[in-house]
């Protein structure tokens, strides 16, 4: 059969098949590099987040630096960044303001706490002992103690103003704006899952739904595994910041309030609809951390998970790349204007880059009918890859 195919070609058709075969013989080493790696990707899945906004174009799916959303490049570990079982301590702190809180709970208030209720606990016993009617048959008519008034007004007061010294310098700590050269990550809460957006580094964006079990997916779906993290807090989106960087965090919400915390970092920022906040934090070890929604925001309030992939400024530079965004000059302070979804101002520029339905103004005692949302984090269909909707 192939004698007689080869026979069928003519005179004009030999030229022609014989450059198609140097053409293929030229590129062999290139395709043959692109099958591997084509072979790597599972089918059906993608890390290609999907943009809701005007951003910059994502790099190609087959770079190995979007590993870190799809197939976790950095394992969880047991012992930092989440919660163990039968441990009665605080996760291990990451951040500055988180050591010296830790610190301060272990150090101070929880000492506080226990000598106080301790000499509350033998106060009550001595009193029902001393006082009780077999030992005291004739009770003692005095009304007021000069010396027992005074100590008992004056130690409260000492006792709060110990504690507001340190409770003061901690929580402005927390607020202090972030400096020049800090790397802008705005969180938006979306029922249920969560947005994010980078908007010094070319204002690309990432979705993270949570990842389900095995058990509860069909095929072709991502299930989650024991490097992606627990149960309940393993995203199929990892937010990719990096250590010894200051960060400005942001956070916003499309619909209702929701919280962004993370134990980790000591952090725990409300995601308020029409309205902007904000906080810094430096992260002081590269590892996997993990947090997740700490306000009530509907049925799936407990499956909007938080995973954070902190690693070195040189390994974010190229995850940034790989995503098609842009890394600012050094120490460059940030000139991006941060739309505020829903603001007062119904200009191009107090909307642009919102993903607020519309990128309209709020409404207030209008009768508007809610806009229809694909929520990732309860369909997750097969084949929207990693990214639900």
């Amino acid at each position: 059969m192939a004698t007689g195919m080869a026979m069928a070609f003519n005179g004009r058709f030999r030229g022609l098949a014989i450059a198609v075969g140097l053409a293929l013989a030229g590129l062999g080493g290139s395709t043959s590099a692109m099958a591997q790696q084509a072979s790597a990707v599972q089918p059906g899945v993608t890390n290609t987040a999907p943009t809701t906004v005007a951003a910059t174009p994502p790099a190609a799916p087959s770079s190995p630096l979007l590993a870190q959303d799809g197939a976790p490049a950095m394992a969880a570990e047991p012992a930092i960044g989440q919660p163990r079982d039968g441990v009665m301590d605080l996760q291990p702190q990451v951040t500055n303001n988180g050591r010296f809180a830790k610190w301060f709970h272990n150090g101070i208030l929880f000492p506080l706490i226990t000598l106080v209720s301790a000499f509350v606990l033998l106060l009550l016993i001595w009193v029902v002992l001393r006082f009780r009617q077999a030992a005291n048959p004739i009770p003692s008519k005095t009304s007021h103690h000069t010396v027992i008034e005074v100590i008992w007004t004056l130690a409260p007061v000492l006792i709060l103003v110990m504690i507001a010294v340190p409770s003061i310098g901690l929580l402005q700590a927390q607020f202090k704006p972030a400096p020049a050269g800090a790397v802008t990550l705005k969180a938006i809460g979306n029922q249920w899952y969560w947005t994010y957006q980078y908007p010094d580094n070319g204002g690309f964006e990432i979705t993270a739904n949570m990842l389900k079990e095995k058990d509860q997916v069909t095929g072709g779906e991502r299930y989650r595994t024991a490097a992606d993290g627990p149960r309940l807090l393993a995203a199929d989106n990892r937010v990719v910041l990096p250590v010894g960087v200051p960060i400005r965090l942001i956070t916003t919400s499309n619909d209702v309030i929701h919280s962004w915390a993370m134990p980790a970092f000591w952090m725990k920022l409300d995601a308020i609809p029409g309205r902007l906040n904000e906080t810094s934090f430096t992260i002081e070890k590269p590892g996997l951390y993990f947090g997740q929604c700490s306000e009530l925001c509907g049925a799936r309030h407990p499956f909007m998970p938080i995973a954070v992939e902190a690693v070195p400024p040189a390994q974010f530079a190229a995850w940034v790349r790989a995503k098609g965004g842009t890394m600012p000059a050094r120490g460059q302070a940030s000139d991006k204007v941060i739309p505020q979804p829903g603001s007062d101002a119904g200009d191009a520029t107090s909307n642009a880059g919102s993903t607020y339905p519309g990128g309209g103004t709020a409404v207030e005692n209008g009768t508007e009918i809610a806009p229809v949302r694909t929520q990732g984090a309860s369909g997750n269909p097969a084949g929207a890859g990693n990214a639900g909707h």
